[in-house]
């Protein structure tokens, strides 16, 4: 045990005596953690509206004031005409077109229906969709509006009935998206980190000529592999720390379950990470080749994890492959025990599955060093 000790020591030492290294330990991941945050965000908000009013009467004034009071629309023109409304999407100075036919009043008492005409810039699919979405609710609501203005039907029995929902959001009531996306991005960090550091560790030591010497030294392989990666463990532990601190103070996440499940959890999953990291840097020689693979890796990891896009839209071999991927278990979860107060039994499979992977990439890292006596 003094062995490892003394190895732990010195990788403390050597970590808080490179202070060009200490910022990007400690800050980055911070500064990352309040930025992206608020950045990475899949609401669609200010969007560009313009519509061409060819009826002008109090209605369609009306239907164009309730985007005016939308505030996910920027209504910015009335266009005289489609040639030049179409233009302007062109452009690119709006994204959503509403035509408002010259009959839309007459159509709607007399006829009662008529039609409308909407175009989206559909570059970013996605986006188009929501936009969709916000543009159907806003009409139907005004729909519902002019069907008990006009009084459509006379008689009690004929008159429309409406069937009224009553939403209740579990989970996350305020619908905010930074209480889904902080305990994904807070698990992005701690990933990074350890990964990263795990990974061109030993290779430093190998390119500063140290690794040679401590090779030849009674020291056996599993103290060595102790000594260098607990401290990666530690440093993983204390940014979970000070980002939960963020994400309960700055973004007001709510913390519903067990913190010492999830930090039992995390211990097993940083595992995994440091696991990858020896095994890149035992096949390594240099830290930008261990930077580029482990790089390499972090991107597949975090497109495949669920972070961004759900597991459940991918095609089925890729959702196949996510189950060999340690961050979407990580991700699944710090949503679950944070946001839903999930217990033991609940993460049971996921906690299962990232102990096996922890015990697969550590096995494969301890044999692939190679250490000479």
């Amino acid at each position: 045990m003094n062995i490892i000790r003394y190895i732990i020591q010195k990788e403390f030492r050597q970590i808080f005596r490179n202070k060009a290294m200490l910022p990007i330990i400690f800050m980055m991941p911070l500064i990352q953690l309040i930025i992206l945050s608020n950045a990475a965000t899949f609401e669609i908000k200010n969007i560009k509206f313009g519509y061409i009013d060819n009826n002008k009467t109090p209605y369609s004034r009306e239907l164009a004031e309730k985007f005016n009071a939308s505030t996910y629309f920027n209504v910015l023109s009335d266009f005289p005409s489609a040639k030049m409304a179409k233009s302007a999407m062109l452009n690119g100075d709006v994204d959503v077109i509403l035509e408002i036919p010259q009959y839309f009043d007459r159509n709607l008492v007399r006829e009662k229906k008529t039609y409308l005409s909407v175009t989206i810039n559909a570059i970013d699919g996605a986006a188009a969709g929501v936009e969709n979405v916000y543009v159907t609710q806003i009409i139907q609501q005004f729909n519902k509006n002019v069907q008990v203005d006009l009084m459509l039907y006379d008689t009690v029995n004929d008159r429309p009935q409406t069937i009224e929902t009553i939403p209740l959001f579990w989970y996350n009531e305020t619908l905010n998206y930074k209480t889904f996306m902080v305990p994904g991005i807070l698990v992005l960090l701690v990933t990074m980190i350890t990964l990263f550091l795990s990974g061109m560790n030993v290779v430093r030591e190998k390119e500063i000529g140290t690794l040679e010497q401590i090779n030849v030294t009674p020291i056996k392989k599993f103290q060595f592999i102790i000594g260098k990666l607990f401290p990666f463990l530690v440093l993983g532990l204390v940014l979970l720390t000070v980002g939960l601190i963020i994400a309960k103070l700055l973004f007001n996440v709510p913390i519903i379950g067990s913190i010492f499940l999830m930090y039992g959890y995390t211990v097993v999953y940083i595992l995994v990470i440091l696991g990858i990291g020896l095994f890149i840097s035992n096949y390594t020689d240099t830290q930008q080749q261990a930077m580029f693979i482990a790089w390499f890796f972090m991107v597949i990891f975090i497109l495949m994890s669920g972070l961004f896009t759900p597991i459940e839209s991918m095609p089925h071999w890729a959702q196949l492959l996510t189950e060999f991927n340690p961050i979407k278990y990580f991700v699944q979860v710090m949503r679950m025990v944070m946001l839903k107060g999930a217990g033991f039994t609940d993460i049971l499979p996921q906690l299962a599955k990232t102990f096996l992977y922890a015990v697969a990439m550590n096995g494969l890292a301890v044999m692939s060093y190679k250490k000479f006596t």
